[in-house]
C-alpha cells in the first residue's frame, strides 16, 4: 500500500469558476511523465482520496494537479478552497500507463484530450523523449468555452519551439473563439478537418493515439479509430490506441 506524504500548497491557480490547478511541495516522488497520483484530505474524520494526473515533469520540484470542481462533490470543492500554506496528503507512488515509453515506434503521435484530461499530455510534452522519438506530434484539446483552455500559452510556446514537429489544435464547442475550431473533435475527425490541420493522415500504419478526458469522447473516438483498423494497445499485443484507467 502507498504511504502518505505530507504536502504543502504553494499555489492555487483558478482558471475560471470551476477549473483549478494546485502546485504542491512534498518529498520527492518518482514517476514517469503522463502518470497520475492520489491526493487526499481529512474530511469529517475520514481520509478522502482521488487520483489526478500530474502536470509537472519528473524533473520539476513541485507536483501539480489540474482539476475541475464537481457539484456536490466531496473532495474537489475542498481542494479548490485550499490556500498557500495549507496541508494536503500525497501518495508516495504513482501509477498509469499513459506514457511515451509504452508507445510503439511510429512517426506520428496523436494526443487527444478533453477538459482536465490535458494534464498528462503537458507533462509528456515538457520532457525531451517525445521530441526525440516522433516526426510529428499532434495535440487536439477540446473544451466548452475559451476560458477553459488551461495551459494554452504553454502549448502555443511549444508550437513556436517546434513549428515543423508540433501541431496544436484547440477545439471550443460552445462558442466561437479566435484560433480554435468550433466543433467537436469527433466531428472534425469524421470530416477529415482535423487531419487537414495536422497535415498528416491518422492511420494505423503511421499513428499512435493517446486519449484522456471525457468518457464519451474516449468511447466515440475509439469507435472512429476502430473503423480505420486501429485497435487498443496492449503490452502483449501492440496496437494504436492508449487510454488511462484511474481505478
Amino acid at each position: 500500500m502507498a504511504t502518505w506524504l505530507q504536502g504543502t500548497i504553494i499555489e492555487n491557480r483558478q482558471w475560471c469558476d470551476d477549473l483549478f490547478s494546485l502546485k504542491i511541495k512534498t518529498d520527492p516522488v518518482d514517476f514517469t511523465a503522463g502518470q497520475f497520483i492520489r491526493v487526499a484530505l481529512d474530511i469529517d474524520n475520514e481520509q478522502v482520496a482521488r487520483p489526478y494526473s500530474l502536470v509537472n515533469t519528473p524533473q520539476e520540484p513541485l507536483l501539480e494537479i489540474h482539476f475541475n470542481t464537481v457539484e456536490n462533490g466531496i473532495l474537489s470543492p475542498r481542494l479548490a478552497a485550499l490556500k498557500e500554506g495549507d496541508s494536503i496528503q500525497v501518495a508516495d507512488r504513482t501509477a498509469g500507463f499513459l506514457t511515451v515509453n509504452e508507445v510503439p515506434d511510429v512517426p506520428h503521435l496523436w494526443l487527444l484530450a478533453t477538459g482536465t484530461g490535458i494534464g498528462p499530455f503537458l507533462s509528456i510534452l515538457k520532457t525531451a523523449e517525445p521530441w526525440e522519438r516522433f516526426k510529428k506530434i499532434i495535440l487536439g484539446y477540446s473544451v466548452k468555452t475559451p476560458e477553459k483552455l488551461a495551459y494554452r500559452t504553454d502549448f502555443e510556446a511549444l508550437q513556436q519551439q517546434h513549428p515543423d514537429q508540433f501541431c496544436f489544435v484547440p477545439f471550443v464547442t460552445r462558442e466561437k473563439a479566435t484560433g480554435t475550431i468550433n466543433t467537436r473533435m469527433t466531428t472534425s475527425i469524421e470530416s477529415g478537418e482535423f487531419e487537414q490541420h495536422a497535415g498528416v493522415e491518422l492511420s494505423a500504419d503511421t499513428s499512435h493515439v493517446m486519449l484522456c478526458g471525457n468518457a464519451d469522447m474516449i468511447s466515440n473516438v475509439k469507435t472512429l479509430l476502430e473503423a480505420r483498423s486501429m485497435r487498443r494497445h496492449l503490452r502483449r499485443e501492440p496496437g494504436h490506441i492508449a487510454t488511462e484507467k484511474y481505478y
